[in-house]
């Protein structure tokens, strides 16, 4: 169960509330019920002074007004013939009543009948104490708890109002922090006062997003001048081997004009150029939306005959058989950057002499499609950010050709992933 700082806080004058209300209601009624016995204790004796033979003695004005002095009770004595005399003005007639009510004051009565051998026996000495009497000894033992839980119950008011506002300074703390958690590094608005720890608290909270921002600052500075490096040598890298490329095969075809292959080697290293600067740029663009039916096998036919030569040039054995029409709602470009992509990094995985194997099926409804190498796979340092733009495992390498696969997969309501199976790496996408 989680309690709140207010609660806290309260708790502990809550519970001492309720057990000064215990006490007071305790206190009260043991007084009320000790001074019920104390009065009664105090009457009983003075009534058995005034009526027990054989001390008894007659019950005359001067003698009640004296016993009124020693007990604080009224007495009014009612001869058995004749008027009744006491310490009463004016002297009423008391029945049996328990209670009487005279001149704005209440009294509790008990009268007494005298018995035969006693002076006046036969008339009626009607004992009256004071309710006020009994009434002071309970305000008596009552009002110091009853202070001192009005005490607490300020005090608990007091401290609901500072609670709330220490809360509330709490609450809007917490939340700069969140605040800055997610990247928003503005500093907090502080008031003047109070000037307490709090408020320390919010000036270091402020500290902190401010230092905090200048980090940001500086490592994003610093990441765009290292991914601008790393792009630039890697792109610089692809440019020139594939422009180097071309050259030689112009000259080639200039060496010896009747044969045009090396035209068409030529136009494949311009292709592969114009290939990366589309890469780079359209990496982060929404995709364009499917708008026609594509053939994947005859999308997969055409990269493996463009990267054919390669592959006998480097003695790597590429292996792809054609499962017959695959037709998918999609852009063929994005396609065949797609698979362009994960064949050129399979073969460049492999090495000389290596294998790649390409498949292509339908499974449930959607098309699988599995590029695996005999190379060593992806370094531990980058195999969990493969996907990401920029990240690479080559030396040389510019870390966009996957990036750019995974968001062709993604636009043709698929995904990519990848695994070591059997001592290969198999790349496998999921289309449709």
């Amino acid at each position: 169960m989680r309690l709140g700082l207010r609660s806290r806080l309260l708790l502990p004058l809550g519970l001492l509330l309720t057990a000064d209300a215990a006490v007071t209601s305790w206190a009260a009624r043991a007084a009320a019920a000790d001074a019920e016995d104390g009065i009664h204790s105090q009457l009983d004796a003075v009534a058995a002074a005034l009526t027990e033979p054989p001390n008894s003695f007659p019950l005359t004005p001067p003698i009640l007004a004296k016993m009124k002095r020693l007990s604080g009770a009224e007495f009014v004595f009612t001869p058995r013939v004749g008027e009744p005399v006491g310490t009463l003005d004016p002297l009423p007639r008391l029945t049996d009543n328990e209670e009487l009510e005279l001149n704005g004051a209440l009294y509790r009565i008990r009268r007494l009948t005298l018995p035969a051998g006693h002076p006046n026996a036969g008339g009626v000495l009607a004992v009256c104490s004071p309710e006020a009497r009994r009434r002071a000894v309970v305000r008596r033992a009552v009002v110091p708890p009853l202070l001192l839980g009005v005490a607490v119950a300020v005090a608990a008011a007091g401290l609901l109002a500072i609670g709330g506002r220490v809360v509330s300074r709490l609450q809007r703390v917490k939340g700069r922090t969140e605040a800055i958690a997610a990247g928003d590094f503005r500093t907090l608005p502080v008031p003047p006062s109070p000037d307490d720890e709090l408020t320390d608290l919010a000036n270091a909270v402020n500290h902190l997003a401010a230092r905090l921002g200048d980090y940001e600052r500086q490592l994003q500075q610093t990441e765009r001048l290292r991914v601008l490096g790393q792009f630039s040598g890697g792109l610089a890298h692809q440019l020139r081997n594939a422009a180097g490329g071309a050259r030689l095969a112009v000259q080639l075809y200039l060496k010896d004009g009747d044969d045009r292959e090396p035209l068409e080697v030529a136009l494949r290293q311009l292709a592969r150029m114009e290939a990366n600067l589309c890469q780079f740029l359209a990496l982060g663009k929404p995709p364009a939306a499917a708008t026609s039916s594509v053939d994947v096998a005859e999308v997969l036919d055409a990269a493996v005959r463009l990267q054919g030569p390669q592959c006998r040039h480097a003695g790597i054995r590429l292996q792809w058989t054609s499962p017959g029409p695959i037709v998918l709602a999609g852009d063929a470009t994005q396609l065949g950057h797609l698979f362009g992509n994960l064949i050129g990094n399979a073969i460049e995985a492999a090495g000389p002499g290596g294998a790649v194997e390409l498949t292509a099926s339908v499974d449930g409804g959607r098309i699988v499609v599995e590029v695996s190498d005999t190379g060593p796979g992806p370094s531990t340092d980058v195999a969990d950010r493969l996907f990401e733009p920029f990240v690479t495992g080559r030396e040389q390498g510019i870390g966009l050709g996957l990036a750019v696969a995974k968001q062709a997969a993604d636009a043709h309501g698929g995904g990519i992933d990848w695994r070591r199976e059997n001592g290969r790496t198999v790349f496998r996408v999921v289309l449709g």
